[in-house]
């Protein structure tokens, strides 16, 4: 067998990006040869994304892509275990690649989009980070004027589509979406079973109890109103200028709004409390990771 050179484990580290001591022992496994160590840690990865696939993954990314002509954005979450990760060059790399490619083919079903070589990425990023890596969510949002904002830590990023105006007003409504979190456009998009929530916590309340029913009626129709108010955008106050509704802003521009999507890192995902410490410990008692 031949020997194995620094040189050798130079060359497979600078093109594989893993670990000094993982290329020797691919090296000393492939008896010398560069490309077959490649083609064995290439098989490799996918078993080391299938092992870690069932990890909860909650921490992460959300980004925003907007065509030049401010028509047509898309909105992606890709999701890691830790933080620290989803700080990493090579992640945030690896998230921008599936973007800039779900934008120039107009793909928002993820199953297709990673399909072939995003894929053979995102199982080497595995490979390389030891982490559990998922694409979770892409959204394509279309309108006569579009803008997006991602919030500084990039955990929340939100797109706004409006029917007139300008991008940068788009923008800026995005970035009150991104703060503010309204659950719909319009108080009439409120979802019916939402508002028959509502409406029983408001018929629980201690000081509705007692009271006629014409009286609790009316008090419950202030409430929802107010409810709707709250949490519908057009409706609430601009975060810029409290003293404006979103919607009168939006009208002031001779606009209306078309839509809006919100997506920000881990919502609805259980997150699993998971011991790193005593991984990583455990990971070098067995010398496996």
């Amino acid at each position: 067998m031949a020997a194995i050179t620094a040189a050798m484990v130079k060359e497979l580290r600078e093109r594989t990006g893993l670990g000094m001591m993982e290329c020797k022992k691919a090296l000393v496994e492939a008896e010398g040869s560069v490309e077959a160590a490649i083609e064995e840690l290439r098989k490799s990865s996918g078993l080391k994304a299938a092992k870690k696939a069932g990890r909860t993954a909650a921490e992460g990314v959300s980004l925003v892509k907007v065509s030049d002509d401010k028509t047509v954005a898309f909105i992606l979450e890709v999701n890691s275990e830790t933080d620290f990760v989803a700080r990493d060059d090579n992640f945030m790399n690896f998230a921008n690649d599936v973007l800039n490619v779900a934008f120039e083919k107009g793909e928002t079903d993820v199953a297709k989009l990673m399909e072939g070589d995003l894929e053979s990425k995102r199982e080497a990023l595995v490979q390389k980070i030891g982490e559990n890596i998922t694409v979770r969510r892409l959204v394509k949002v279309e309108g006569p004027v579009v803008g997006g904002y991602v919030h500084s830590n990039s955990k929340i990023a939100s797109v706004v589509a409006l029917s007139a105006g300008t991008e940068e007003l788009a923008r800026d409504i995005a970035m009150h979406v991104a703060a503010v979190n309204p659950r719909v456009g319009k108080p009439e998009d409120m979802p019916a079973d939402e508002l028959a929530k509502e409406e029983a916590i408001i018929k629980s309340q201690p000081d509705m109890e007692g009271k006629p029913a014409e009286i609790v009626e009316k008090m419950m129709g202030g409430r929802i109103k107010k409810f709707l108010a709250e949490n519908s955008l057009i409706e609430q106050p601009f975060v810029k200028n409290p003293e404006q509704k979103v919607g009168e802003l939006i009208k002031a521009a001779g606009g209306e709004l078309v839509g809006f999507t919100r997506l920000e890192v881990g919502e609805g995902i259980e997150k699993e409390e998971v011991d790193f410490a005593a991984e990583v410990a455990a990971a070098a008692g067995t010398g496996k990771a």
